[in-house]
């Protein structure tokens, strides 16, 4: 499939950045690329493996449900389980790449702000894609599932075009981009701005 080994190469190169920051810790968090718009097609990590520990072979390519499509090199690898949000926060926000982290400071925020986390006047805001003053940005909070119907319909109720994250409440941290890059630096962005939040509200 076309574009998938470099896809591979960046989702190993990317995960292996997230793993060594801990915020992929033992087999847990999931990024992905869009290969094709109609139908669309994403590629995401591998279910089950160390982020730390990927290669280029380690992804799988799903259609908009997150569902493992047959015509891809290695059918037999099985995406992961969340794989059908990835699908819809692409397919709503027209996103490029998704990334999803299990980093601690949106989960702490989320369990004190579980209506949405609100921040303004932060200089860091400009890295989110957002302005550093005078621009409330509510980060919104899902509560946690399995289902990823469900979880899906949650987001699509939060969706703000202008806002692209999403904290899974007792979970993790959805963020999402243009491309990997993007979606990486509004992640480290918004990873700082929710620790500041948690933190100067003790």
């Amino acid at each position: 499939m076309e574009g998938l080994r470099e896809a591979g190469r960046a989702l190993a190169a990317e995960s292996a950045r997230y793993a060594a920051l801990g915020w992929m810790r033992g087999t847990s968090g999931n990024l992905s690329v869009r290969l094709r718009d109609e139908p669309l097609r994403l590629a995401v990590t591998t279910s089950g493996l160390d982020k730390g520990e990927l290669s280029e072979d380690d992804v799988v390519v799903v259609d908009a449900d997150g569902v493992a499509v047959p015509d891809q090199p290695h059918p037999e690898k099985v995406p992961s389980a969340e794989a059908g949000l990835h699908g819809r926060i692409a397919a709503v926000s027209g996103a490029g790449a998704v990334v999803h982290v299990h980093v601690m400071a949106p989960v702490l925020a989320a369990e004190r702000w579980p209506d949405g986390v609100e921040l303004i006047d932060l200089e860091m805001l400009k890295g989110f894609g957002r302005a550093a003053h005078d621009d409330l940005v509510t980060i919104p909070v899902v509560p946690n599932g399995q289902d990823m119907r469900v979880l899906g319909e949650e987001f699509e109720k939060s969706f703000r075009a202008d806002t692209p994250a999403l904290i899974v409440a007792r979970h993790g941290l959805y963020v999402w981009g243009a491309d990997l890059l993007q979606a990486r630096h509004r992640a480290e962005c918004l990873e700082w701005l929710l620790r500041f939040k948690v933190e100067g509200e003790r």
